[in-house]
C-alpha cells in the first residue's frame, strides 16, 4: 500500500489554487456549523414542499420527454428479476479479461435503482414504486463489493472504493435525503451502515487510495462523490465531515492540474461530462453546505473548463472525439444550464442535444437528477455558432463553419502520445459536412483488460494504424511522452485556418529526420482542406503511406477518391497519381458498446523512393443529391 500512502502525502501537500476559495481546518468546520444547510435545503427544496416540488416537475411539459423515457424503462423493468452477480460472473474478468458480462448486470441494478427512485419521487401516490425501490436498495446493499471486477483488488474488495463504489455511495445518500422517511426505517438504517463500512471508514481510516492524486476523471468522481455523500449524511458538528471535505479538495485540485489553462479535456467530451460533471455536483453541494464560503467555481481555470463543450463540437451532437470519446454525444442539459447561469460566456446547446434517460449505459444517478433540478426552460439554447478555436495547451485546432451550403467542421491535433486515455494520434484530423463525418476518429473501443494493458495499441481505435496519420516504413507512431508534436503554426483567420506540426519524434526512426504536417482549411461556401506532409530522411525510406480513416466506402476515380455521404454531400480527395497509389481496405473493430464496427483504411502510397519529398492531398466538399 506504499503507493497509496505516497499519493495521500502528495494530495495533502498540494498547494493549488483551490485553497484560497475554501476555508481550511477549523475555519471550514465553523462554516459548516454556522451555515447548517442540510437535507433538502441542499437542493433548494423546502421540507414542507417535498412532494409538491416533484409533482410540479412531473406536470411540467419541460420534463415530459425524460419522464416518458423513465416510465418506458419501468415497463421493461417492473416484472424483470434483479440480475444476479455470482462469483462466476465476478471472476470472468480475471479469467478472460472481459468486463461487459459483470458490468451489464451491475449497471442494470443501478438502472432499476434510479428508475424506481425517480418514479417514487415523481408519483408519490404510487406505493409500488417505493416497494420496488426498497428491494433495489437492499440488493445493492447485499453486493459483495460496490467496485467492479476490473478495479477491485484480490482481497478486501468490499471496502475498496473505485469510481462506481463512490458513485453508489453518493446515489444512496441522495435518495436517502430526497425520500426521507418515505423509505422504511430498516432500509434507511442499512443504507447508513453500508455507507459507513464501505465508503467513509475506508476513506478516513485506510492508508489512502491510488486515485487521490490522479489528474484525470477518477480523482474528481471518487473524491467528489465521497465528500458529497458526507455532506448529505453527516451532521454539521461531526468532525469527520470537515476532514472528508478537506481531503477531497486536495484530490479535485489534482484533477484540475490535469487541465491546461485552455480548459481542454484531453480525455474528450465523454470524460468532461463525467469528471467535470462530478466536480460540479460536489462544488454545488459544498457551496450550499458552507453558506457560500467555499466556492470551487470561482477560479478562472474552472470557467475555461466549463466552456469546453462549445469548443469541442463540430455540428449538432458530432463531437471532436479524439481519445476514448464518442463521435456522437448528447449532453446533460441540466449541467449545461447550471454552468450557463454561473458563467455568461458558456453556451447553451439546443434541446435536441438532451441526453436521453437510457443513453448512459452506466446508469449514473447524479446527472439524471440534475436534469430535473438544474434544467432551466428559459435558457432555450441554439445550434453551435460558427467559430474557430485553437486550444494552445491541448494543441487542438477546431473550426466550425456555417455557410449557405450547410454546416462544416474541421479539427486536428498535435499533443503527445502519453495523454489520458491515450491514442497514438499526433496529426490526426476530422472532417465533416452536414451531420455526417467524412474523415473520422474511431473513438473508444470496448474496454477490456487488454484495452488498458500492454496490447492497447494493437486495437485499431487506439494505435496509429486506425488514425489519419502517416505510416512510415510500415510502422506507425509509438506511445510515450517523447512522441510529441511541435506546433509550428496555428492561425485562425477570417478566410482560412492554418495548422502545422513537426511530428517526426512520434515515429522514433533514426533515418526520419523531419516530418512536418500542414493543414490549410479554406472557409469557402463549400470548404476545402489541403494536407501537406514534408519528409526528410537521412536515407531513402522503404515505404511511406498517407492513411485516411473513414466509415464511408471509398470510390476510386481518376486522380481522386470520392467519399459519398447520405445527406447531400460528398468529399473528393485529389492526389497526384504519378506519385501516389490509392489503396483501400475494409476493417472492423469492437466499439465501446461491444458491437462490431466497420471502417475503411484509405492509403495513398508513395511510388518512388527518395530522401526528401512532399506529399499533398486536397479534400473538396461537393453537393450531391440526398440518398436519405
Amino acid at each position: 500500500m506504499r503507493e497509496a500512502e505516497i499519493a495521500k502525502e502528495k494530495q495533502e501537500s498540494t498547494p493549488g489554487t483551490l485553497r484560497q476559495y475554501v476555508p481550511e481546518g477549523e475555519a471550514l468546520r465553523r462554516a459548516l456549523i454556522e451555515s447548517n444547510v442540510t437535507g433538502l435545503a441542499l437542493y433548494g427544496i423546502k421540507e414542507d414542499d417535498r412532494e409538491a416540488y416533484w409533482r410540479r416537475l412531473a406536470a411540467s411539459p419541460d420534463h415530459k420527454a425524460t419522464i416518458d423515457e423513465i416510465r418506458e424503462e419501468f415497463v421493461r423493468l417492473e416484472k424483470a428479476p434483479t440480475p444476479d452477480l455470482p462469483y462466476s460472473l465476478f471472476m470472468l474478468y480475471r479469467k478472460q479479461g472481459t468486463r461487459r458480462e459483470y458490468e451489464s448486470a451491475y449497471f442494470e441494478r443501478r438502472r432499476r435503482l434510479n428508475t424506481f427512485a425517480l418514479l417514487a419521487l415523481l408519483e408519490p401516490e404510487r406505493k409500488e414504486y417505493g416497494e420496488l425501490l426498497a428491494d433495489a436498495i437492499w440488493a445493492i446493499c447485499d453486493e459483495y463489493t460496490w467496485s467492479v471486477p476490473a478495479h477491485a483488488p484480490d482481497s478486501n474488495a468490499r471496502v475498496h472504493v473505485d469510481l462506481f463504489a463512490a458513485e453508489t455511495g453518493f446515489t444512496l445518500s441522495e435518495i436517502a435525503v430526497l425520500l426521507g422517511d418515505r423509505l422504511p426505517p430498516l432500509i434507511r438504517e442499512r443504507m447508513s451502515r453500508e455507507l459507513e463500512e464501505r465508503i467513509f471508514r475506508p476513506y478516513l481510516e485506510g492508508p489512502g487510495f491510488h486515485w487521490e492524486t490522479f489528474t484525470h476523471n477518477w480523482s474528481a468522481v471518487c473524491a467528489g462523490s465521497i465528500a458529497s455523500a458526507a455532506m448529505l449524511t453527516m451532521p454539521s458538528g461531526d468532525p469527520r465531515l470537515a476532514a472528508v471535505i478537506g481531503r477531497a479538495i486536495g484530490s479535485v485540485e489534482c484533477y484540475l492540474e490535469g487541465f491546461g489553462e485552455d480548459g481542454a479535456c484531453l480525455e474528450g467530451i465523454n470524460y468532461w461530462i463525467y469528471g467535470f460533471g462530478y466536480y460540479c455536483y460536489f462544488a454545488d453541494l459544498l457551496y450550499r453546505r458552507t453558506g457560500g464560503k467555499a466556492d470551487l467555481f470561482a477560479p478562472e481555470k474552472v470557467r475555461r473548463i466549463a466552456t469546453f463543450p462549445q469548443k469541442s463540437y463540430l455540428a449538432g451532437d458530432l463531437a471532436v472525439n479524439f481519445s476514448d470519446s464518442s463521435a456522437r454525444k448528447k449532453l446533460p442539459l441540466g449541467l449545461l444550464h447550471y454552468l450557463a447561469e454561473r458563467y455568461p460566456d458558456a453556451e447553451v446547446p439546443p434541446a435536441e442535444l438532451r441526453a436521453a434517460y437510457t443513453e448512459d449505459h452506466c446508469s449514473r444517478w447524479a446527472p439524471i437528477l440534475r436534469g430535473f433540478l438544474w434544467f432551466d426552460p428559459a435558457k432555450g439554447g441554439s445550434d453551435w455558432a460558427t467559430a474557430d478555436e485553437y486550444l494552445e495547451d491541448a494543441k487542438w485546432l477546431v473550426s466550425r463553419q456555417r455557410t449557405g451550403a450547410g454546416t462544416f467542421g474541421f479539427a486536428a491535433k498535435g499533443g503527445h502520445n502519453d495523454e489520458p486515455h491515450n491514442h497514438n494520434d499526433i496529426g490526426q484530423f476530422i472532417l465533416l459536412a452536414g451531420r455526417e463525418t467524412f474523415v473520422s476518429d474511431l473513438g473508444s473501443g470496448e474496454y477490456t483488460a487488454d484495452y488498458f494493458g500492454p496490447r492497447r495499441y494493437e486495437y485499431d481505435c487506439n494505435g496509429s494504424q486506425g488514425h489519419a496519420v502517416p505510416i512510415v516504413n510500415g510502422a506507425g507512431q509509438l506511445p510515450g511522452r517523447e512522441s510529441a508534436g511541435t506546433v509550428l503554426e496555428a492561425v485562425c483567420g477570417e478566410e482560412e485556418a492554418r495548422f502545422a506540426i513537426e511530428m517526426s519524434s512520434a515515429y522514433r526512426q533514426e533515418a526520419l529526420t523531419s516530418l512536418v504536417r500542414s493543414f490549410v482549411w479554406r472557409k469557402a461556401e463549400l470548404p476545402s482542406l489541403t494536407l501537406t506532409d514534408e519528409y526528410a530522411f537521412s536515407a531513402p525510406p522503404e515505404s511511406v503511406a498517407e492513411r485516411i480513416v473513414t466509415r464511408l466506402s471509398p470510390q476510386a476515380e481518376s486522380g481522386s477518391v470520392l467519399l459519398r455521404g447520405e445527406a447531400g454531400f460528398a468529399l473528393r480527395i485529389a492526389y497526384d497519381p504519378s506519385e501516389l497509389e490509392a489503396r483501400s481496405e475494409r476493417r472492423t473493430y469492437r466499439g465501446h458498446m461491444g458491437r462490431e464496427e466497420t471502417w475503411h483504411a484509405l492509403d495513398f502510397v508513395k511510388k518512388s523512393r527518395e530522401p526528401n519529398f512532399k506529399i499533398e492531398l486536397r479534400f473538396d466538399f461537393e453537393k450531391t443529391e440526398e440518398t436519405n
